[in-house]
């Protein structure tokens, strides 16, 4: 199939692992995406992502009695999903919530959330160590890592949880949409501004 058949046969596994490799590991990002909202990424990734996964079944079928095409069949869909969850880490696409809970008071924590120009949301609530103070942040992934350690020098003994966010209101006509302008949709998108 395509150029395949002229490689050689003892080069077909390596090529067999090296493409569930890239197949896998776009599928892996598509499903992040698809869980983001941002569909004409995840459009784009799902076509190439099959393309390339017929191209290797085929080959597979072809060589059947080769046991080693299973094994670079395997070994590549396992470290394809690996492969995956570490560019989607360094992508860092997307938009976190912080929940951060603590019995200190947070005025010096939320003016350094203010200097950041990122909005926050105070609550008092009562915890099983008395009362509390809950602290609500949206930040853009890229800035998680900052917040954790701002966390970590206002209070070590801060409980706090992040989860991912598909979509934010500020309260005013703006909001925080992860389907929005990321580099893959201004490279996907006919319009000249998204």
């Amino acid at each position: 199939m395509f150029f395949i058949d002229s490689i050689p046969s003892s080069l077909v596994p390596l090529l067999i692992f090296a493409s569930r490799i890239l197949d896998v590991s776009m599928g892996t990002i598509r499903i992040i995406f698809v869980n983001r909202g941002m569909k004409g990424v995840a459009a784009g990734l799902g076509f190439f992502e099959v393309f390339i996964w017929i191209t290797v079944v085929a080959q597979i079928i072809s060589n059947m009695d080769h046991w080693m095409n299973y094994i670079a069949y395997a070994g590549g869909f396992a470290t394809g999903n690996y492969i995956g969850i570490l560019i989607e880490q360094k992508l860092k696409v997307g938009t976190q919530v912080f929940r951060i809970i603590t019995q200190k008071d947070p005025s010096e924590f939320i003016k350094l959330l203010d200097r950041s120009k990122l909005r926050s949301t105070v609550l008092k609530a009562q915890g099983t160590n008395g009362e509390e103070n809950v602290v609500f942040t949206v930040v853009k992934r890229k800035q998680a890592g900052h917040v954790m350690k701002w966390i970590k020098q206002f209070d070590a003994e801060a409980f706090y949880s992040i989860e991912d966010v598909k979509f934010a209101s500020d309260g005013s006509s703006k909001s925080i949409n992860n389907a929005e302008r990321t580099p893959f949709m201004q490279v996907l998108s006919t319009r000249k501004s998204v």
